[in-house]
């Protein structure tokens, strides 16, 4: 019987030419760049091995569209403005432009991106949403979408793409950490959206602190919300209906957390004299609002800096040097005067 024989690819060039598959790529694609020498042996190799290029792979890497999309799950969120900045400086010094895909209103968020994709309006995808499945991810990196993905601030599970994420639940476990060491025993916490990875991390690094300080969490304590200042609003008529209130509160934004002390604000109640609020992002309000808040600040111009550095390095083939990437970036906890020591403290 006969065996079919495997398909030469750029890995088996580089290979027999002893170069990075980066280095083939760029020989392929601007010769200028690459040495006479290192040229003739890939060129030698690209024989030897009966390697041919895919045209219709070779297009979308030569970036027709010189752009890239930027997917977001709601872009009214002031969270994300420091980022997309980030993003368009760095994309704009390596010569690609930015579009912005708005998720929040779209029903059949898979169906709209990869429309973007199949009409060549971007090149390669960074994305902010987890609540893909990983195997409609993956299928854009398959024909006939063929594009690079970057996951931002949101995972999603079972995929092998470049990640460039916070350590949510280690920021909430020192987050929750600050209000158990100014004495406050009484802690409740403001979630996000359920079904939110980040969310879930923020809340699970809540209920770590928690649990190693010895102090049960108590299920009337936690609100639900969706990262919204309305829901932050609610939580505080919530949290008043209750006949033993906390004396701190973690919220797992500062969204959140600014609508919640509006709301208490409504009932008489002032921050920190009745109660202390942890928030999460550090947004610009964050430092202006009174009381000043303190919160867990997002390395959120960084993070917007590194998923563009990373998709453009794979639209630019330097991903065929190494394998995928997942980076952790830390937050800072910064204390303002919405925290204070408990006044029950022993």
């Amino acid at each position: 019987m006969r065996q079919l024989q495997k398909t030469p690819t750029i890995q088996d060039v580089a290979r027999a030419a002893m170069v990075s598959t980066a280095t083939v790529s760029r020989a392929l694609s601007t010769p200028e760049r690459v040495s006479e020498s290192t040229r003739a042996r890939i060129s030698a190799a690209i024989h030897e091995t009966g390697y041919t290029l895919n045209q219709a792979a070779r297009s979308l890497r030569q970036r027709v569209a010189k752009t890239i999309l930027v997917a977001l799950p709601d872009i009214r969120n002031t969270f994300f403005s420091s980022i997309l900045d980030a993003i368009e400086r760095e994309a704009t010094s390596r010569g690609y432009d930015v579009i912005v895909a708005n998720l929040y209103f779209g029903q059949d968020t898979a169906r709209r991106l990869q429309n973007y994709m199949l009409s060549n309006r971007a090149d390669g995808l960074i994305l902010f949403d987890g609540s893909l499945r990983a195997e409609t991810l993956t299928a854009f990196a398959l024909p006939p979408y063929s594009v690079p993905v970057v996951m931002a601030c949101e995972e999603v599970s079972n995929n092998n793409f470049p990640t460039v994420v916070t350590d949510n639940e280690v920021a909430a476990i020192r987050a929750t950490r600050h209000l158990l060491d100014l004495g406050h025993r009484r802690i409740g916490h403001i979630m996000g959206p359920d079904s939110n990875v980040v969310a879930q991390d923020r809340l699970s690094g809540f209920r770590k602190a928690m649990d190693k300080a010895g102090i049960a969490v108590r299920p009337d304590w936690i609100f639900r919300g969706n990262f919204e200042m309305a829901s932050g609003f609610a939580a505080a008529s919530r949290y008043m209906a209750l006949a033993e209130k906390p004396s701190a509160m973690f919220a797992a934004n500062d969204e959140s957390a600014i609508g919640f002390l509006s709301g208490l604000r409504r009932h008489g109640l002032e921050c920190p004299r009745d109660i202390s609020m942890v928030g999460f992002d550090d947004l610009d309000v964050a430092a202006h609002y009174l009381p000043p808040l303190t919160t867990m600040r997002q390395p959120r111009e960084t993070l917007g800096r590194i998923a563009a550095e990373t998709l453009i390095d794979m639209l630019e083939e330097a991903e065929l040097a190494r394998g995928p990437t997942r980076i952790v970036l830390t937050s800072e906890l910064v204390v303002r005067d919405s925290t204070a020591q408990a006044k029950d403290a022993g």
